[in-house]
């Protein structure tokens, strides 16, 4: 028996409920980090959000319709952060940031991961990661996660702490988790970013106090190695990837003192490409855009709005078109493809909204109104 001011779970929608079995609103804690907008396997798009309690969902109910089913709720106790990740596949992988306090001593903090494998089904069990870290002290500053899945297959989680460098946990290909291991490096500044490429191989980058740092993978099953820092130095937390040409991936980050948005490719010097960011990364897409091949990137601007930029992919040099939405959002928007092969944009505001927008069929990049999720 449950007293009549308890809540539950119902287990076959995943959805809170109270006594008498009506939903009730759960608070939406922050954006998710990583790609939180995405298509799954059947074309329709999803959307992830950290809220209190576990991971919201709400799924498209068709191809393209701009019509929303959710939230769903997936319980997972004390997640600090959410990140989300997704194979060619399509199948979406979850990592939380959890902390289980008993008393008032140092949090236990581990890492939970848990995976999807259709569009608006069920997400399989949470299971622990652990840390990789022993000692308590170490253990309490572990960061956020970020994962990548290479062409294998195979999920590469990746994530630092208090002693500096990044440590990395693979599943093998026997479905097994491998030890963790220390990719080292110097002290990271905020957030990771990592992506594969259509060649199916890996690419890290961890924003430092000086430079960012840069791990990539050159061939399929191989171990990342070190390879040579980008600079100027960035903004923490500000670095992103994304793929202009077969196997080629351009990083992004926002400069340290200001001065907007770098842009670098392999063999290339960094230059910039404009705009006025404020702190977090950058959401990335390739679109085509009156027959052109474009970059699409969105983040948090200095005014705390969510910010769009378009230009030819590989011509960042030129600089990018930015457009400020007005929206006020809290963390870095989201971007994706929809089944049509409409640019999608979806931002968290600061009092928990959901809100999302879709590209109008207008010359450029003219996107509609926004709409706001359902949130019960």
């Amino acid at each position: 028996m449950r007293g009549r001011g308890a809540q539950a779970v119902d287990r076959r929608s995943r959805t809170v409920v109270d006594p008498e079995g009506r939903p009730q609103r759960v608070a939406l804690t922050a954006a998710a980090t990583g790609s939180w907008l995405l298509r799954g396997n059947d074309d329709r798009l999803s959307v992830y959000a950290l809220v209190e309690g576990g991971v919201h969902r709400w799924t498209e109910t068709a191809i393209g319709s701009g019509r929303w089913t959710g939230p769903d709720l997936f319980p997972a106790e004390g997640l600090t952060g959410l990140s989300v990740a997704q194979g060619a596949n399509r199948y979406v992988h979850f990592l939380g940031r959890r902390e289980q306090r008993s008393g008032e001593g140092v949090p236990k903090v581990d890492l939970l991961y848990a995976v999807q494998y259709q569009s608006g089904r069920t997400l399989g069990d949470w299971r622990s990661l652990g840390n990789p870290y022993r000692d308590p002290k170490d253990a309490v500053t572990l960061g956020m996660p970020t994962a990548a899945v290479d062409g294998q297959g195979t999920v590469h989680v990746f994530v630092s702490g208090g002693p500096g460098g990044v440590m990395l946990r693979r599943e093998s290909r026997s479905g097994a988790w491998e030890a963790w291991k220390d990719l080292r490096g110097g002290s990271v500044a905020g957030g990771l970013a990592a992506a594969a490429n259509s060649v199916g191989l890996i690419e890290l980058l961890a924003p430092g106090h000086r430079s960012v740092m840069r791990w990539v993978q050159t061939e399929r099953g191989a171990d990342l190695r070190r390879a040579q820092d980008l600079v100027p130095a960035p903004l923490p937390g500000s670095a992103a990837l994304l793929e202009t040409a077969p196997g080629t991936f351009t990083a992004y980050w926002s400069e340290q003192s200001g001065t907007g948005v770098y842009a670098q490719r392999p063999g290339e010097w960094a230059f910039p490409a404009g705009g006025a960011p404020g702190y977090g990364p950058h959401a990335t897409l390739r679109a085509t855009l009156d027959g052109y091949d474009c970059t699409v990137l969105a983040h948090q601007g200095r005014d705390g709005t969510a910010v769009l930029g378009v230009c030819g992919t590989g011509a960042e040099s030129g600089g990018l078109w930015w457009t400020d939405t007005g929206v006020t959002c809290t963390g870095t928007p989201a971007l994706a493809l929809d089944g049509q092969g409409r640019v999608v944009m979806a931002a968290v505001t600061a009092d928990g909204a959901v809100l999302v927008n879709r590209q109008r069929p207008e010359p450029g990049l003219a996107l509609s109104d926004w709409d706001r999720l359902p949130d019960d």
